[in-house]
Order: C-alpha cells, then sequence, then structure tokens
C-alpha cells in the first residue's frame, strides 16, 4: 500500500459519506446531494476533467468521452453512484460514515455503496486520473458512464445508451458491475474464479390482482379477495419454472471443472454429456445454484384492506421474476397464468426486461478483458456465466456483442450477503486491486 493509494481511500470515503439513495418515488429522491456528489467528484479528479469532455444525462448520470487516437469501436466503463437506501438501524458503523476497521490486510471499508457501487465508480476514477497523468491515451475512444439511477428506473443509463448510439458511436467492450473474484464457489477447484457476466436474466415484475366486494369483515365470503390471492400465491409456488442448463452455464462448469480434483473433474469437465444430471443437482444444491438453471418467481410485496375489520376490495402482489436466457417475457407470463389457474387473478406485467443478448466469451475483446483479470488476479480463473441480478449494461446489449459484467473485487460469500443489505463492506485491499485491475485495462485501450 502506497501513499497514493491511502489518499485514494481517504477520496472513496468522502464519496461514501454522501447519501446517494434512490428511491423509487422520484419526488423522495434528495437531488441536492446527487449535485454535491457530482462537484466532488469535479474537484478530485483535476487531471480526467481537464483532459475529458464531460456532460450530465437525463438529470444526474455522468458521462464523459475521453477521446482516442485512432477512429475505431469505443469502450465504454460503466457504474453507478446510486445506492440503496439505509438507515443506522442494525448496522455495526454508520452506512454514511466510510468507517475504516482493522490493520494491514485485514482492514475493511464499511458504508453503503463500496461494493454496490460507489467502489467500481471510483476505483475507474483513480485509474483514469493516474492515466492521464502519466499522458496515456487510448487508441479508440472511452466513455465513462455513472448512473444516477440504477437500483430503481434506470433511465439515466437508457439515455446515455441511446445518445451514443444516436451519435452513431460503435460501440466495443462495455464493462458494468457484476461477477467478482470469489473462492470455493465450486466443488473440488482450490482457486479462486472470477465470474465474468456474458448476459444476464430478465428483471420483470408480474402483479397479480383480485378485486372483488369488500365489506365489514364480521360476515365473510367463503373466499375473500386475500385468501384467493394466497391460493393463487401457493399455486405459483409449488409450480417453478422448468430447470434448464443454458450453454454459458455448461461452459462454465467444463471451464472450472478442468481445474477440479477427483471424480466430479470427470463428470463437470464434460458438462455437455452429463447436461441432464447436472442440471438436476444444480436445481436442488442451493438457492444460489437453483437460480442459475431456471427462472426464479418471488413474491415481494402484498397488499389488501385498509382497515383491520374491513374485507378487502382489491388485493395485490407483486412477484419479482428473473427470466432466465432462452426464455421471455411473454412466455413466463402464461405460465404463470396457468399455474393460478383462475381467471379472477389479474396477471399484469410491469417492468418488462428480456433477457440480456449474450455476448461473445472468445475473440479478442474477451481476450483483453481476461487479460486484466489475470494481471490483477494471477491465480484466478476466468471463466463466463449468466448474471442473476439486473445491470445498467442491458441498455447497451442491443448494440454490442461484447457487454461484460465483472466488479474486480474479491468478495467473500459473507460480503457478498450486504449487497442491499446491512454493513455492507469490503477489503481495503482488494478495492487497492481494483484500481490496478482499471489501470492495466486502460492500458490496453
Amino acid at each position: 500500500m502506497t501513499e497514493r493509494d491511502e489518499e485514494a481511500l481517504e477520496r472513496l470515503r468522502s464519496l461514501l459519506a454522501l447519501p446517494t439513495m434512490s428511491r423509487l418515488d422520484i419526488a423522495e429522491v434528495d437531488r441536492p446531494v446527487f449535485e454535491t456528489f457530482r462537484e466532488r467528484v469535479a474537484e478530485l479528479y483535476p487531471a480526467l476533467h481537464a483532459e475529458l469532455e464531460r456532460e450530465v444525462v437525463a438529470g444526474g448520470t455522468l458521462l464523459y468521452r475521453w477521446a482516442g487516437r485512432e477512429p475505431g469501436p469505443a469502450a465504454v466503463l460503466m457504474a453507478h453512484y446510486d445506492v440503496v437506501a439505509a438507515d443506522d438501524e442494525g448496522w455495526t458503523h454508520p452506512p454514511f460514515a466510510g468507517v475504516v476497521t482493522g490493520t494491514g490486510s485485514e482492514r475493511l471499508l464499511w458504508g453503503r455503496g463500496t461494493l454496490d457501487d460507489k467502489g467500481s465508480v471510483v476505483a475507474i476514477l483513480e485509474a483514469v486520473e493516474r492515466r492521464v497523468a502519466e499522458g496515456h491515451r487510448p487508441r479508440h475512444d472511452v466513455h465513462l458512464l455513472f448512473g444516477h439511477d440504477e437500483e430503481t428506473h434506470g433511465t439515466g443509463a437508457a439515455a446515455a445508451a441511446d445518445l451514443l448510439v444516436g451519435r452513431g458511436v460503435e460501440i466495443g467492450l462495455v464493462l458494468d458491475e457484476g461477477g467478482a473474484v470469489v473462492e470455493k464457489l465450486f466443488p473440488t477447484v482450490d482457486d479462486p474464479v472470477a465470474v465474468v457476466g456474458v448476459s444476464e436474466k430478465g428483471t420483470t415484475n408480474f402483479t397479480l390482482t383480485v378485486e372483488q366486494h369488500g365489506g365489514h369483515a364480521s360476515t365473510p365470503p367463503p373466499l375473500t379477495a386475500t385468501a384467493r390471492l394466497a391460493r393463487a400465491i401457493t399455486r405459483l409456488t409449488a409450480r417453478p419454472l422448468r430447470a434448464r442448463m443454458n450453454d454459458v452455464t455448461v461452459q462454465m462448469v467444463q471451464t472450472l471443472g478442468a481445474h477440479g480434483r477427483g471424480p466430479l473433474r470427470f463428470v463437470f469437465s464434460r458438462a455437455r454429456v452429463f447436461r441432464p444430471l447436472l442440471t438436476a443437482v444444480f436445481a436442488r444444491m442451493s438457492d444460489e445454484t437453483a437460480a442459475i438453471v431456471r427462472t426464479t418467481m418471488a413474491v415481494t410485496q402484498l397488499s389488501g384492506s385498509l382497515a383491520a375489520n374491513a374485507l378487502a376490495e382489491r388485493a395485490r402482489a407483486v412477484v419479482n421474476v428473473r427470466i432466465a436466457i432462452g426464455s421471455t417475457v411473454d412466455s413466463t407470463r402464461r405460465h404463470i397464468e396457468r399455474a393460478i389457474g383462475d381467471p379472477l387473478v389479474r396477471v399484469d406485467v410491469e417492468d418488462a426486461n428480456e433477457p440480456a443478448r449474450v455476448s461473445r466469451s472468445e475473440g479478442p475483446v474477451w481476450e483483453l478483458l481476461s487479460d486484466a483479470v489475470t494481471a490483477a488476479y494471477p491465480t484466478a480463473i476466468v471463466t463466463p456465466y449468466v448474471q442473476t441480478g439486473a445491470t445498467d449494461s442491458r441498455r447497451f446489449a442491443p448494440h454490442s456483442s461484447t457487454v461484460y459484467r465483472f466488479s474486480p473485487f474479491e468478495m467473500s460469500a459473507e460480503e457478498r450477503a450486504t449487497l442491499h443489505a446491512r454493513n455492507e463492506r469490503m477489503h481495503v485491499t482488494t478495492w487497492f486491486t481494483g484500481i490496478r485491475f482499471f489501470e492495466g485495462l486502460l492500458g490496453r485501450l
């Protein structure tokens, strides 16, 4: 750790201290704190702002252009600076204090946004600032895109993507948050694994609504609106979608299986042959592996009557669905309707997003990214995978065949569990490595 790294850490802490929380209701967003964030970024990174063109898109998303030496496909490095809402309750350290604990390699940085996703924003800023100061200039244009509403509506990234495409920019490498460097990911594989998302599931909300006559709760009908809705949820839960192992997952299993030990190596390294068996195993092994091989459905919100003694005239549930590649929003809707089997339960689609196009996991752009990962994490196995969470990068999937999702940080299972939860944190040393990853990547562009 150098003095330069420690100064970088202080800059990250100062930006973590700004509570740039996303809200579904735009009227509840604290716009001044977002403006303060943008102003502070300009103050903290003078060389970058002297060299790169900067504009604010859709009221808050930052878009930069670093002019290249010659025409060619432009790279887009993405992250977002809005964060999931948090208050102090239940946190070991306040979520917007940027507290550092521990010593040496065990130092931890605590706070909302460390992993998701200000850690990436600031790592990119630090890397570009250093490269600009060194006099580096990329071969082709490099755009930096920092979204302001990724956690809710994603309008900033969508507008920026439309803007670049409308200007005739040819989109090459796109890199956004996503997979990470993880250990003990796969049975018998001892090396750390760098999982790079080459696609992502479609994220769509379906609403189940029952509307019927209300009245006093003392004289209920045989099946109330809430009971009908509960029955629909029970039926839906009992009929999960069919598990399937897509080609990307097969490639991931084979890649990792080649590094395994014992009898499992034989099976994993021949994943295409054993696909039916592996699909069944993944579907039952854990929640995480089950999500890899099927479309998942989770009821996340419920609403009914406004009074304890009144029958609900309208009962409603929100089902958050992550649609597997190879499936569609429409086929998922039909499955939901068949599983429920009740015409009085209306199924509506909200915020529909199809699975993203699968990007290339071979060729010069993939190799360039893989080389940058290996340079930062020499012992890591690089493999493609399908990301279960949604990112702003999906806005570029129709325009490029090399859209990837990778956060260049080591994350333990315990740390990953703090995403969108209390006590979000990361090791300081891995954040420094993330800066060097982006420095290395920029040197290859």
